[in-house]
């Protein structure tokens, strides 16, 4: 392989799951199958969010948000995978995987804050009804998204940055399916206290301190839901945050689980299959999820389907 300084290392190679050749085929099949379920999904939904005006409200901009984002985030590492998979020479470019890290990586950290930007905008809905339209107009909600953008990328754009320019010394063999900024670290032969330290302080910022955001939120919510006298008023009011409660937990509750896993040699197949079904399954499921437990997407849904089904007709006779 390569040898010499980080300078002299142009390429890198994925080896995770290599040393399992007969579940190269199959993973190939499942992601792929995978990859057009998030495409054709979280398409349709940033189309519907858009073709029907009822859902032109900022919960539904921010949904978008996160549908672009999922579509995005999976694109960023998916394809290549793909040809990893399926290919004898299990390589990418220097600047692919620099590309790589940065994007899933700011893409990840814009998720973390975009969920607590969404826990937000519920609690506004939920405990200040009357105000909703005034606090959450169309500039500040614009804002909103836009800074879970710059924050996340920004944040990616550093840490890629202080590790893609530190030496490699020969070493290019990540021991991992994509290029993901743990693996890469381990490769470097020099001091990595700084990457450590930023690292530490993104997590605080940009995992911790959203999801506690979010934790409030929800108290805040409860708490109003329960003053609610009705049930009828109760049910309506919690269907309105419960398919992005549901994301939240399947977003924060794989991420848990995949880092506080214990890891030896032992379970190193399941713990780099459960890193490859985080980055999967739960951009598949968001649209889903959203789908199914919110009334306004399932009629416009509906509604879409029928006029489509109507033109068919129309050109058909």
């Amino acid at each position: 392989m390569e040898t010499g300084n980080h300078s002299s290392v142009t390429e890198f190679f994925l080896m995770g799951l290599s040393q399992y050749p007969e579940l190269q085929f199959f993973l190939f099949l499942l992601c792929l199958i995978m990859y057009l379920i998030i495409l054709l999904g979280n398409s349709l939904l940033i189309i519907i969010s858009i073709l029907d005006s009822r859902l032109h409200t900022p919960m539904y901009f921010f949904l978008g948000n996160l549908s672009f984002l999922d579509i995005c985030y999976t694109s960023s590492s998916i394809p290549q995978m793909l040809v990893v998979f399926v290919s004898e020479r299990k390589s990418i470019s220097f600047f692919g995987c620099a590309l790589q890290m940065f994007l899933s990586l700011g893409l990840g950290s814009t998720e973390c804050v975009l969920l607590a930007v969404m826990a937000y905008d519920r609690y506004v809905a939920i405990c200040n009804p009357l105000r909703y339209p005034i606090i959450m107009n169309k500039v500040l909600f614009v804002h909103m998204a836009a800074w879970s953008w710059i924050i996340g990328c920004a944040n990616s754009l550093v840490q890629t940055v202080l590790t893609m320019v530190l030496p490699f010394c020969g070493n290019n063999v990540i021991d991992h399916i994509t290029c993901e900024i743990l693996a890469l670290l381990k490769l470097i032969c020099s001091d990595i206290s700084t990457n450590v330290f930023i690292m530490a302080v993104a997590s605080i910022v940009l995992l911790v301190t959203p999801l506690l955001l979010i934790f409030v939120s929800y108290v805040f919510i409860l708490s109003s839901i329960l003053k609610i006298n009705s049930a009828e008023g109760r049910k309506k009011a919690f269907s309105t945050c419960s398919a992005h409660l549901t994301v939240v937990i399947l977003f924060y509750g794989a991420a848990l689980f995949m880092y506080t896993k214990p890891k030896s040699k032992n379970t190193k197949v399941s713990d780099e299959i459960i890193a490859l079904s985080y980055g999967v399954i739960t951009p598949m499921l968001n649209p889903i999820i959203y789908s199914l437990r919110n009334k306004d997407v399932k009629e416009a849904v509906s509604k879409v389907l029928s006029r489509h089904l109507k033109l068919q007709k129309t050109g058909q006779t």
